[in-house]
C-alpha cells in the first residue's frame, strides 16, 4: 500500500502542476497577442517620430519656418526627445514580449512532459477506492479523502510560494530604481548650486540606471501577474495587477523631455513608490493566504494521522 500511495502522491503532483501550467500557458498567449499588437504600434511611433526628427534635420520646408521664427534648435530638441523616448517604449515591449516567447517555450515543454499524467493519476486513484471499498473500513474512506485534501493544500501551497517570489523579485527591482533616482536626485540638487560636468555625469548615470531597471521590472511584472493565474485575490488587489502591466509606459512618457530637472525626477520617485505600494499589498495578501493555507494543511496532516492511529486492521 506504501508503494501504491507514493505512486497516487507523484501523480497527485504531476496533475496539479498540469493544471497550473495550463493556466499559465492561457494567460502567457493572451500576453504574447497583446505584446504583438503593442510592438507594432510602438513600431510605428518610433518610425513616426523619428521622421519628424529626419524633416528638421534635412531641408523640409517645415525645418525652414522654424528657422526663420528662431525656434528650429528648441523644435528639433522636442521631437529629438520624442523620438529617443519612442524608441525605448519599443525596445521594452521588445523586451517584453522576448521573455514571454521564452516563458511559453518552457511551459510548453514542461506540458509535454507532463502529458498523461491525469489520465494515470485517475486510473489509479478508482483503483485505490475500489480497494478501500471491498475492505469496508470507514476510517479508510477518510483516510482516502484527506489525502485528497493535503494533496490540494499542498499545490496551492506551492502556487502561493511561487507567486510571492516573484512579487518579492519585483519588490527588490522597484527599491533598485527607487535608490537610483535617490542618486540622481542628490546630484541633481548639486546642479542647482553649480555643480557642473561632473554632478552631470554622475546624475545622468543614475538616470540610465534607473531605466534599464524599469525594463527589467517591466518583464518582471508579467511574469508576477503570470504567477498569480492559479491564486485568487481579491477584486481590489486584481485591479493593482492588471495596472502593472502599463508601468513602463507611465514612467517613459514625457519623462525624457526634462531628465535633468529636478522634479521630474521627484514625480519618477512618487510614481515608482506607488508601484512598489501596489505590488506590497499583493504580496502582504500572499503572505496571509500562505499563512493561512499553511495552517490548515497543518490540521489535517494532524486529522491524517489521528486516523491512522485509530483505525484497527
Amino acid at each position: 500500500m506504501i508503494h501504491y500511495d507514493q505512486q497516487l502522491q507523484l501523480l497527485q503532483q504531476q496533475s496539479a502542476q498540469k493544471q497550473r501550467t495550463e493556466s499559465k500557458l492561457k494567460e502567457l498567449y493572451a500576453q504574447r497577442e497583446e505584446l504583438s499588437t503593442r510592438v507594432q504600434e510602438f513600431r510605428k511611433n518610433k518610425l513616426d517620430e523619428q521622421a519628424d526628427v529626419d524633416q528638421l534635420e534635412g531641408r523640409s520646408l517645415t525645418a525652414f519656418f522654424y528657422a526663420v521664427v528662431g525656434k528650429k534648435d528648441e523644435k528639433l530638441d522636442k521631437e529629438r526627445e520624442e523620438a529617443y523616448a519612442a524608441r525605448v517604449k519599443y525596445d521594452v515591449a521588445l523586451r517584453e514580449l522576448s521573455a514571454v516567447e521564452q516563458d511559453i517555450q518552457q511551459s510548453e515543454a514542461e506540458l509535454n512532459k507532463l502529458s498523461g499524467c491525469e489520465q494515470q493519476y485517475e486510473k489509479l486513484l478508482k483503483d485505490k477506492a475500489e480497494s478501500i471499498k471491498a475492505l469496508g473500513h470507514q476510517a479508510g474512506i477518510e483516510i482516502f479523502q484527506s489525502e485528497e485534501r493535503m494533496a490540494y493544500l499542498t499545490s496551492q501551497v506551492k502556487e502561493i510560494q511561487e507567486a510571492l517570489q516573484a512579487g518579492e523579485t519585483a519588490l527588490n527591482i522597484t527599491n533598485s530604481i527607487l535608490s537610483s533616482l535617490d542618486g540622481a536626485e542628490g546630484w541633481g540638487t548639486w546642479d542647482l548650486f553649480g555643480g557642473g560636468l561632473i554632478s552631470d555625469l554622475a546624475k545622468h548615470g543614475h538616470l540610465d540606471e534607473a531605466q534599464k531597471q524599469v525594463e527589467y521590472l517591466q518583464v518582471q511584472l508579467r511574469r508576477f501577474k503570470t504567477e498569480l493565474t492559479d491564486v485568487t485575490v481579491n477584486a481590489d488587489i486584481q485591479i493593482s495587477i492588471d495596472g502593472f502591466l502599463s508601468f513602463a509606459d507611465y514612467f517613459f512618457d514625457g519623462l525624457f523631455a526634462d531628465w535633468a530637472v529636478l522634479d521630474k525626477i521627484n514625480q519618477s520617485q512618487t510614481q515608482v513608490q506607488n508601484t512598489k505600494y501596489q505590488i506590497e499589498r499583493v504580496v502582504n495578501r500572499l503572505n496571509i493566504m500562505l499563512h493561512s493555507t499553511d495552517k490548515e494543511l497543518e490540521n489535517e496532516r494532524i486529522r491524517l494521522n489521528d486516523l491512522i492511529v485509530e483505525t484497527t486492521i
